[in-house]
């Protein structure tokens, strides 16, 4: 028995399946989760000693690679001054200032610590601001695992959900309408049949819950005039697009600016943060300026924030970093689609700036139902056959993969062998 599955037997004794996140479990593809003990660049070693190139970068924040020297540098000088305070720093006011600089939608910011307390946090202000109770969010969009957004689709554009967990309430299902993404026409019926009533529309402006899957040409702005047209607050959830897809996030890269941002990952390092902001007016609701609550003790940490704005400054400085991430996953994107449609296997590709998704179907994936389409024996198959040959990939057919500036020209070419390999392995052991 390997030392990885060794922990894992001791972990299900003590924590709920074994692992502190679902998707760790490897339910989706079979087996037992790989434990990981170090990571450098590129490259995660385990605690077996085994290597793999790294596509997920800790599902987004890791965009300069493991541990780059900037960050550990700012980690290393923030630490001797102590772990927390509970008070204000000046760190976090030019974190702030840096925020607001790159990012087109925000006037005001609040730092949170996650990216779902950041959500959880832009709807109650957008209740608050709007005095509506009903949001739309998307079908396959996740925003973090607050009860308002753990509802399943309804059957049809203007049914409200149910409770997609146990433990969220018909209640707060109630005040929330799915309707599937790419879809302006059911945004228009969903709103025409809840009229006045819709204080937010929270979206992935660039999924990456249930693959990646872009916007379709118009739904952005599409999405922007309805909201202006009928008062309600727009959400870009950009946990995992900000900073990522440009300096300013799916926002700038689209040309399309919401009233709110939710904002993680990136912007701490890889230490846990958040962020909420946007319009003045609507985060001028928010405790102590306004009456809508939300606090947090950790919320600013010295470490995080340190470690934050030493990669964003980076970013900002580098943006020669966003030309190096296309072009590395453009690579990477048009070899595995070339490699299926040599295969005859016509998989579909997605791609947006350094995030990508090979999806088990000749199919477009537009949406959750067109995702829903893939062959998930067949992903399963292949992504262990991509475990063996040394490359880590998401443990989920639902879940987009992530470049690292460290992920080199011999890197890709180690993908890309070891992609077609595993496609052929995962479908020979099929017939």
């Amino acid at each position: 028995m390997t030392t990885s599955e060794t922990l894992f037997a001791r972990a299900q004794e003590l924590i709920p399946g074994g692992v502190n996140s679902p998707v760790r479990a490897f339910r989706a593809v079979g087996g037992a989760p790989i434990f990981m003990q170090s990571a450098q660049g590129a490259w995660l070693t385990d605690v077996d000693g085994n290597q793999y190139v790294d596509f997920i970068n800790s599902w987004g924040p890791m965009i300069l690679g493991h541990a780059p020297e900037v960050v550990l540098d700012a980690v290393r000088a923030a630490l001797p001054a102590s772990l927390s305070f509970g008070a204000p720093t000046r760190r976090e006011v030019e974190l702030a200032e840096l925020l607001i600089d790159m990012v087109p939608s925000l006037e005001k910011v609040r730092l949170v610590n996650s990216g779902t307390e950041a959500t959880m946090s832009a709807i109650r202000v957008a209740r608050g601001y709007t005095g509506r109770a009903k949001i739309l969010k998307f079908e396959g969009c996740y925003h973090g695992h607050g009860d308002s957004f753990l509802i399943a689709a309804g059957s049809g554009a203007l049914t409200l959900g149910a409770p997609d967990s146990l433990g969220v309430t018909q209640g707060v299902a109630q005040d929330t309408l799915t309707v599937p993404y790419n879809d302006l026409a059911a945004v228009e019926a969903a709103i025409a049949a809840n009229p006045g009533q819709l204080a937010a529309i929270i979206t992935e402006p660039v999924v990456g819950n249930m693959g990646l899957v872009e916007p379709a040409a118009g739904f952005l702005a599409g999405l922007r005039a309805l909201c202006t047209q009928h008062g309600i607050v727009l959400i870009f959830d950009e946990v995992m697009t900000g900073f990522r897809l440009a300096q300013g996030g799916a926002q700038e890269r689209f040309g399309v600016v919401p009233d709110m941002t939710t904002l993680g990952k990136i912007i701490g390092g890889g230490l846990p943060v958040g962020a909420y902001g946007g319009r003045a007016d609507i985060m001028n609701q928010v405790a102590p300026a306004g009456k809508v609550y939300q606090a947090g003790t950790l919320s600013g940490n010295p470490l995080a924030t340190a470690a934050g704005m030493a990669q964003l400054r980076y970013l900002h400085e580098h943006p020669e970093v966003y030309e190096q991430l296309e072009a590395t996953s453009t690579r990477l994107a048009d070899g595995t689609r070339q490699i299926a449609k040599e295969l005859g296997l016509n998989y579909t590709v997605n791609q947006v700036g350094s995030m990508f998704s090979l999806f088990f179907t000749a199919e477009p994936v537009n949406n959750l139902e067109d995702a829903k389409k893939s062959d998930l024996p067949a992903f399963g198959r292949y992504f262990h056959a991509m475990l063996q040959r040394g490359i880590y990939l998401a443990p989920s057919q639902y879940e987009a993969l992530f470049v690292s500036t460290a992920i080199t020209g011999e890197l890709v070419e180690k993908y890309l062998t070891a992609c077609r390999e595993s496609l052929l392995e995962a479908h020979a052991l099929a017939a």
